[in-house]
């Protein structure tokens, strides 16, 4: 019963790493974007920030909430953030499939966020 209880201890604070590391990598992100980094930590105001930096409007939040259509938004969304960012399609990928190594190539890298049109 004891080994039980050290590996999920072990597991938890594995994971608690990862989500502190992407936290702060995208705090990065928002703060090159020019917008206030701790916004990461407020739920749905996130996504309401993460869509100003991707150049849509704030009703879009309301498309995320609609099953199935949230995939497609999530993907025109990571799309346009690395276009925001001077990236191709294929780093957009990247965010999507592999976020924690993407956001923060993202975050602490060279990339300079250009803005959408």
């Amino acid at each position: 019963m004891g080994g039980y209880f050290i590996f999920f201890v072990f597991y938890f604070l594995f994971v608690f790493a990862i989500v502190v590391f992407l936290i702060i990598a995208q705090w990065k992100v928002y703060t090159k974007a020019g917008k206030p980094g701790w916004a990461v930590l407020i739920p749905i105001y996130n996504t309401i920030i993460l869509l100003e930096i991707a150049g849509k409007e704030w009703w879009w939040i309301f498309l995320f909430m609609l099953p199935i259509v949230n995939i497609v938004i999530m993907i025109i969304v990571m799309i346009e953030i690395s276009k925001a960012f001077g990236k191709t399609g294929g780093f957009a990928v990247g965010l999507i499939l592999l976020p924690i190594v993407f956001w923060p190539i993202l975050g602490f890298g060279k990339a300079k966020y250009e803005g959408n049109e």
